[in-house]
């Protein structure tokens, strides 16, 4: 049952960002992936090839440490109820936000698509709206001083250098995830 409730999780959110819309963009615009001819377009190419392997990495793994850790899903309908601070969490506060982001970006290099360009910018600006605006608030009503502490030193889309740990910041409370509301 555990794992269904991840797979409808995936199902509903992250695969309908990562794939159906920009599916849908592909054939409302009419946008075809051309191999690309010359060096600068190789390279464009390549560099999206890499980002899509980064940010599928930073999502993949971010779900995995709610399905190991967290005791719920990334879905807001079943949120995990402890604490996640591992994993990703350690070096910042939305790694699984990130990494599909770096898979829409990784979208608009690879297809040269200033559309897909568009969707990954007004997906960022959503989230860089809605995290600080609803989803911090309610992680900070939902776990209090550990997060205040985890917020103080990890930041919320940047990369912290060092790793994060939980247990020297927040008196010997158990943190195990950073999870949305």
């Amino acid at each position: 049952m555990t794992i269904l409730r991840h797979l409808l999780s995936i199902a509903v959110l992250p695969f309908m960002v990562i794939t159906v819309i920009p599916r849908w963009l592909m054939k409302s615009f009419a946008i075809e992936f051309v191999p690309p001819s010359g060096l600068l377009a190789t390279a464009i190419v390549g560099l999206g090839a890499v980002t899509f392997l980064c940010g599928a990495a930073l999502a993949a793994s971010s779900v995995l440490m709610f399905f190991l850790h967290g005791d719920g899903t990334l879905a807001p309908w079943d949120p995990p109820k402890r604490f996640v601070a591992v994993g990703p969490y350690r070096f910042t506060r939305n790694p699984m936000i990130t990494g599909v982001f770096l898979v829409l970006l990784a979208q608009t290099l690879v297809l040269r698509s200033p559309i897909h360009g568009l969707w990954a910018a007004f997906f960022a600006l959503l989230n860089l709206t809605f995290i600080p605006l609803v989803e911090e608030p309610q992680l900070r009503t939902r776990f209090g001083p550990a997060f205040d502490a985890y917020c103080a030193r990890v930041p919320r889309f940047g990369l912290r250098l060092t790793p994060y740990a939980p247990g020297a910041t927040t008196g010997g409370a158990t943190v195990v995830a950073v999870v949305p509301a």
